[in-house]
């Protein structure tokens, strides 16, 4: 993609919806890849493959090498968002649907805010930003309830969820923490350091939690392959770099409505390709938080070209 000054509508929506729906799509694609292979095994392999071809391309195209402080920011934030914050998501879709998990990480924006306005020198929030957060986390309690409420059908198994909610946690304090980091002055530069770094984080963790014996190379099935190949070239990639590109040309209330468009989009994925269940309950919640959600984004958008790294503010 050409980064234009002033490009056409319809090249901005078609890179708008390639984000919706490649990042939409991601849980789905996790959840096929479980049916075959170990949850911090798969993130490893496609955030180290993924981070060591967008360096290498970074650097191919006149990159500096980055200094020792950038480096360790990319690692910081690495770990905080793809070892805490991915590859919790994806250890918890071994018991939680793939919508369900899309919906609970899209809380992601209210704990940031939470977070912010708690913090020494952080940004007060306004009475928008307290009801979308409060909102929110009402939605939340919808699904981590009693099962018998609002109906039954779908997987809520609490230590999942619980477990989803602390990795949208980690993934916050990383969002924040990379504002002020001293990053790479290329986003992809910065981005292939930081899929590096948490690579090989969730790699390690894989090691120690015994994965690599669980990992039966003739068991893989060819849909658990493509998933993977799928969430290297589309999620980490594709999906990526579109949502960079509009950072720099699209207005950015614009950008950010594919934070309340994602989980509508996995919701509808798991339910048409693997059957998961839409009931009440889960609706319920989802326009309890998506509403959330946009009423935070709303009342605090990211300011367009704002300094931090790209995975943050998106997804992979």
């Amino acid at each position: 993609m050409s980064e234009t000054r002033n490009p056409s509508t319809t090249v901005i929506w078609a890179n708008l919806i390639a984000v919706y729906v490649v990042w939409g799509s991601t849980y789905i694609a996790i959840r096929f890849t479980l049916e075959s292979m170990p949850p911090f095994l798969i993130a490893g392999v496609r955030f180290v493959i993924s981070g060591a071809i967008l360096y290498a391309w970074r650097r191919h195209c006149g990159d500096q090498i980055p200094s020792k402080p950038e480096w360790r920011s990319a690692v910081a934030i690495g770990l905080l968002l793809l070892v805490g914050g991915n590859g919790g998501v994806v250890w918890a879709q071994q018991w939680v649907a793939s919508g369900l998990a899309a919906l609970l990480v899209s809380t992601v924006p209210l704990w940031m805010v939470l977070i912010d306005g708690l913090r020494p020198g952080g940004w007060r929030p306004d009475w928008k930003s307290v009801t979308g957060v409060t909102t929110g986390f009402c939605g939340v309690a919808v699904l981590m309830g009693p099962k018998h409420l609002l109906g039954n059908g779908i997987n809520t198994d609490p230590v999942g969820i619980a477990v989803l909610v602390l990795a949208s946690l980690f993934w916050s304090i990383g969002s924040l923490y990379s504002r002020n980091a001293q990053l790479p002055s290329s986003p992809l530069q910065g981005a292939g350091m930081e899929m590096l770094a948490g690579g090989v984080g969730l790699l390690i963790l894989a090691t120690v939690s015994g994965e690599w014996g669980k990992l039966k190379l003739s068991l893989i099935s060819e849909r658990s392959l493509w998933s993977l190949v799928y969430l290297i070239v589309f999620g980490s990639w594709v999906g990526f770099a579109a949502y960079t590109w509009l950072l720099r040309v699209a207005p950015t209330p614009l950008v950010s409505t594919y934070a309340y468009v994602n989980p509508v989009v996995a919701i509808l994925l798991g339910h048409f390709l693997a059957e998961e269940p839409i009931t009440p309950r889960v609706l319920t919640a989802a326009v309890i938080i998506v509403g959330s959600v946009a009423l935070t984004t709303v009342a605090r958008p990211v300011s367009r070209g704002s300094k931090g790294s790209p995975i943050a503010e998106g997804k992979v």
